[in-house]
């Protein structure tokens, strides 16, 4: 069941392969195991997809990419999952992230307004900037962790369910 659920939001492997940020990985997309969706790499995947989602950088495809064949695990699901971050979604996730971050780091948080300047990013590095990273950090983590469980549990108890059926 997770199998037939993912493969309808999954990207097509053939438009990923052409895609020209990733043709930077030439060879090492040709791996079967990163086009395949089974137990091992869906979990995987869903752990390496959320993790890069909750990091402010550009070109997070690639690098969710990249991480995806680090760990030899599904791409399409790796990438796709990158996109929770959005336009729509992004102000609430990093908002959240950086009241974490200072939750952690033991400071108040500050009241600011964001604007889309580099002279605002430039002053705010330095007071804002360090708990954002961090609370970046620990949601990914944290994410990546339950999605991972999450996926490897319900494909467990699906298979379950089918020896169930077939009995």
């Amino acid at each position: 069941m997770p199998k037939k659920i993912i493969e309808k939001f999954m990207p097509d492997p053939k438009t990923l392969k052409n895609h020209k940020y990733l043709k930077v990985f030439g060879t090492l997309l040709e791996k079967p195991n990163l086009w395949l969706l089974n137990r091992k790499s869906a979990p995987g995947a869903f752990a390496v997809g959320l993790f890069v989602a909750w990091l402010p950088m550009p070109f997070q495809m690639v690098a969710a990419a990249g991480l995806a064949i680090f760990f030899n695990v599904n791409i399409p699901v790796a990438v796709a999952l990158v996109w929770l971050t959005n336009p729509v979604t992004m102000p609430f996730m990093f908002y959240v992230a950086y009241l974490l971050g200072s939750k952690l780091m033991g400071l108040p948080s500050q009241h600011f307004e964001f604007q889309l300047d580099w002279q605002w990013i430039e002053a705010s590095i330095h007071t804002i900037g360090p708990p954002f990273l961090l609370g970046c950090l620990a949601l990914g983590a944290i994410s990546s962790l339950i999605g991972y469980f999450v996926i490897q549990s319900l494909w467990k108890y699906s298979i379950l369910f089918k020896w169930q059926k077939r009995k």
